[in-house]
This record gives structure tokens, C-alpha cells and sequence, in this order.
């Protein structure tokens, strides 16, 4: 038996949560140390004018050069100033090549976090070209919204029945500084660490309940608002933050999914012949009254409970009646 859940219940539904759980799971976090560093905005110029700076100066500088190597070899001019203005030329084209290191192009949603000689000194967030020091090294973070599902997993619910569970997980990664030096890898931290939650909040919850509990299957709307709770938790020393989670995969494991489901025929069955039973029993009343309050009909005690025998076994079977036409009198 299985349930694909896409808003929040098992029919499809959000549904509204009245149920209680006592004691309330606690929001279960890894202790992590403090972050080494925390974003902050980088220095940078105008993308343009380095670019331009960029682009002129090796221009320059070749000119330079071809002006000094002209007066080096001009034997009525002064041969001696063309080795300065050679010099000067090729300093300027190195120079200006080297610049081009420092010119930064950052895209919408992403980000660059800058490095000094191993030092963080910031992170550029504006997008389009910025110009920051050629010494500095980039790595580039992408800050856009993200979706990460978990594999289907199987996990005891809080009863010790063996189930099947995924959700999706929306994320986003709010401190660069923290997503590139606090973690080894931060994609694989959220993903590590969704499914540790997810494990968590599984074992916690029964998957159904006929109580006052919460339950997965019932209450996902709920349990789906403290899964994303528990994994920004664990996921904030990454610099993430987490938008929403829902589960996409809610179902019994293989093993029990044919026991479980006769058992939620059987209670189907029960329920709606109690329905049924309910009203059968309302409206043999109502003909009852009906009949006696007419006066039409003389009724003793035996031909009530004749007839209210033979309205149940109609009104309450589960096939159509064959009604046997009385040919005699009335007392046969």
C-alpha cells in the first residue's frame, strides 16, 4: 500500500491539525563550533572601469614598446632613452595583464567569495562586472533557491512498524562565508543532515492513529513544519536556511503494506455498516411512529418486532431483498 503525498495528508490534502502530541519531540541538533567567519560585503570598483584599464593598457604598453624600440634604434636620435621607455612599455603590459585577474563577473543568484592570500575579506553579492584586487582568489557560490529530495528511506515509526518515507527539502544558502569555510562540502552536509532529521522525525510518529495523537499520515502539514525546523538546525553552521519541506513518499514497508491494508479495510467495513445500521435503525423508528400514530393499522407487540425485523434485514443487507407475497390473511 502505498501514498504519494504532494500537499501535506495522504489524500492529497492539507488538512487542519487539531491533534496534540504530549511530550512534544525536541528539535535534535548537532552542537557545532562557532563559524570560523561570517559574511560580510566585499571592497570592489566598477566592473567597467577595470575592464577598460584592463583593456587600454596592454594597448599602451605595446605602443611603449614599439616607441622605445624605435629610439633604440634611431642613430640621430638618443638611442639611450629607449631602453627606460622599452621597460616602461613591457611593465605596462604585464601590469595590465595581471589586472585582468581582478576583474569579477557575477551572475543573478550567485555570489564570489573573495580570498586574500588565504584570508576571507569578503563576498560580492551586486551582480554584473566588479573589479577587486588582481591578488585575490574567488570562489564562486551559487545562492539561488534549491530543491534536494531524499531518497526513499525505511525507518520504525513510533509504534515499531517498519515504513517507507522521503520528503523534498527547500533550501538556500543565506551565509557564503559560512557555506565555504565552516563545512567541508555544504551540499553534502544538507543532504547528510536532511536525512538524519528526516530519520528522526520518522521514528518519532506513528504512522497513523486513532487518538489524540499527531501521525504521519494525518497530520503531515504538522510534522513536515518540524522536519524543516529540526534541519535548519542542523544545517545552520552551513550558512543554509531552509524554505519549506514535504513529504513525497508515505507508505507502509513491503513486508506489513498486505497485513496493514485488510486491517484498514476491515475498520472501512466496520465503520460503514455502523453508518448503515444508524440510519436503518432512525428510519424503522420514524415508520413505527408513523404507523402507530395513524391508527390505520392495529400493531401487537409480536407484528412490531415482525416488521421491524423484516425493515433491518432490507434496510441493512448488503444485496436486494426478494419480498415473499402474503396470499393468506393477515394473521398467516
Amino acid at each position: 500500500m502505498t501514498e504519494t503525498l504532494s500537499t501535506g495528508s495522504a489524500d492529497g490534502t492539507d488538512r487542519t491539525d487539531s491533534a496534540t502530541v504530549d511530550p512534544e519531540p525536541q528539535i535534535d541538533g548537532p552542537d557545532m563550533p562557532t563559524a570560523p567567519v561570517t559574511e560580510r560585503p566585499a571592497h570592489s570598483l566598477s566592473g567597467g572601469l577595470g575592464l577598460l584599464l584592463a583593456a587600454l593598457g596592454p594597448i599602451a604598453g605595446i605602443a611603449l614598446l614599439v616607441s622605445g624600440i624605435a629610439l633604440a634604434t634611431d642613430p640621430i636620435g638618443r638611442p639611450a632613452t629607449g631602453v627606460p621607455v622599452i621597460v616602461l612599455g613591457a611593465l605596462t603590459v604585464l601590469v595590465s595583464l595581471f589586472a585582468w585577474n581582478g576583474v569579477k563577473m557575477v551572475a543573478p543568484g550567485e555570489a564570489r567569495v573573495i580570498q586574500l592570500f588565504g584570508r576571507y575579506v569578503g563576498t560580492l553579492r551586486t551582480d554584473g562586472l566588479r573589479w577587486v584586487n588582481p591578488l585575490t582568489t574567488s570562489t564562486r557560490i551559487s545562492t539561488r533557491v534549491r530543491n534536494h529530495e531524499t531518497a526513499t528511506l525505511k525507518v520504525n515509526d513510533a509504534n515499531g512498524s517498519p515504513i517507507e518515507i522521503a520528503a523534498v527539502i527547500v533550501w538556500q544558502v543565506e551565509d557564503t562565508a559560512q557555506a565555504v569555510f565552516a563545512v567541508d562540502d555544504y551540499e553534502e552536509f544538507v543532504v547528510t543532515q536532511t536525512e538524519t532529521a528526516l530519520r528522526h522525525i520518522a521514528t518519532h510518529y506513528p504512522y497513523e492513529t486513532d487518538g489524540d495523537t499527531l501521525s504521519l499520515r494525518d497530520n503531515a502539514a504538522s510534522i513536515t513544519d518540524r522536519l524543516s525546523a529540526e534541519v535548519e538546525a542542523r544545517v545552520a553552521a552551513a550558512g543554509v536556511t531552509v524554505i519549506e519541506s514535504r513529504f513525497t513518499h508515505l507508505a507502509y514497508a513491503p513486508e506489513i503494506a498486505s497485513a496493514m491494508l485488510q486491517r484498514q479495510q476491515a475498520g472501512a467495513i466496520i465503520a460503514a455498516r455502523k453508518l448503515i445500521v444508524e440510519g436503518a435503525c432512525g428510519m424503522v423508528e420514524e415508520a413505527v411512529s408513523r404507523i402507530s400514530a395513524g391508527d390505520f393499522v392495529e400493531l401487537d407487540e409480536e407484528r412490531k418486532a415482525a416488521m421491524v425485523s423484516n425493515l433491518l434485514v432490507v434496510l441493512c443487507g448488503d444485496r436486494a431483498p426478494h419480498p415473499v407475497v402474503n396470499a393468506g390473511s393477515l394473521h398467516q
